[in-house]
């Protein structure tokens, strides 16, 4: 799915085959999770690939690298221009494109400040492919701000994401609702939530939660018109009195969900400002 054997990635420096590529097996990433990364589309248009919010993401990208104390020697102009001959090497248009940010060999539990930097990227279509997700409210909690970065994209994080995702779709749901310690919504296990109630829409305030790039891409597009956007706390049980919910992120885009814990929201996908919201966004990612 991911590579085949002309697919070519970038690390440190040098172009390689996917199949050649290698990593130290007595690092920080594989065995405590330091490591940071980022996900990015990129969508064909009438004048070739265009790499979507690149610039916020790559400015993401360092940003968690500082803050796990990993030292990475790239600006975001560089890092761009990586990723735009990555693509022409491997003759992609519509991609999901991974850097990846790992440490060298140490297995202690000091500061690394040495960084690897690794970028690949495939043909991912649809994150999830049904239209109206199903959602159960997880058992796991998002992480204590207190205790990490939430606001970076660290790989240790997703452990997190990882154990409520295999307990939704145990339980026969597509995703998990995860709330914060305060028992409030914070997120899907990797994407922002969005609740559409009496012509508004409603979306957790930053502080548990990982302010995805397509979350303010879609506040600043409902804004834009004239869609009223609250940032504030939610509970469950706003969410079950929505009249529509949706997911956003950048594998996810935008998705409409079609229950949380076997509750159906009333309003149909659409006749909702999520729909909506959809038919814009996809309007502006493929704009030449």
């Amino acid at each position: 799915m991911y590579y085949d054997e002309n697919t070519v990635v970038y690390l440190d420096g040098e172009w390689q085959k996917a199949k050649n590529a290698k990593a130290g097996l007595y690092q920080q990433s594989f065995h405590y999770g330091n490591g940071v990364f980022e996900g990015i589309r990129s969508y064909q248009t009438a004048q070739g690939p265009k790499i979507w919010q690149a610039e916020a993401h790559y400015e993401r990208l360092l940003y968690s690298a500082k803050r796990m104390h990993l030292s990475l020697d790239y600006d975001v102009a560089t890092l761009i221009k990586l990723t735009q001959i990555l693509l022409e090497k491997n003759q992609l248009g519509n991609a999901y494109i991974r850097p990846l940010v790992y440490t060298s060999e140490n297995m202690g539990l000091g500061t690394e400040s040495e960084a690897h930097l690794f970028i690949c990227a495939w043909d991912w279509g649809q994150y999830f492919e049904q239209k109206g997700l199903y959602l159960v409210t997880s058992d796991y909690s998002r992480p204590d701000p207190a205790s990490c970065h939430v606001e970076a994209k660290v790989t240790g994080h997703y452990a997190n994401s990882i154990l409520a995702m295999k307990a939704a779709q145990n339980a026969g749901y597509d995703d998990a609702l995860l709330l914060d310690k305060n028992g409030h919504v914070a997120e899907a296990t990797g994407a922002n939530v969005f609740v559409e109630s009496k012509g508004r829409l409603l979306t957790p305030a930053k502080g548990h939660l990982l302010p995805g790039i397509t979350r303010q891409v879609v506040i600043d597009l409902a804004r834009s018109q004239g869609i009223e956007v609250e940032e504030c706390t939610l509970t469950r049980e706003d969410v079950l009195q929505a009249d529509a919910v949706f997911l956003t992120g950048t594998a996810v885009e935008i998705k409409g969900v079609a229950s949380l814990d076997g509750h159906h929201f009333p309003l149909p996908w659409d006749a909702s400002l999520g729909a909506q919201l959809d038919q814009l966004f996809q309007k502006q990612v493929r704009a030449a």
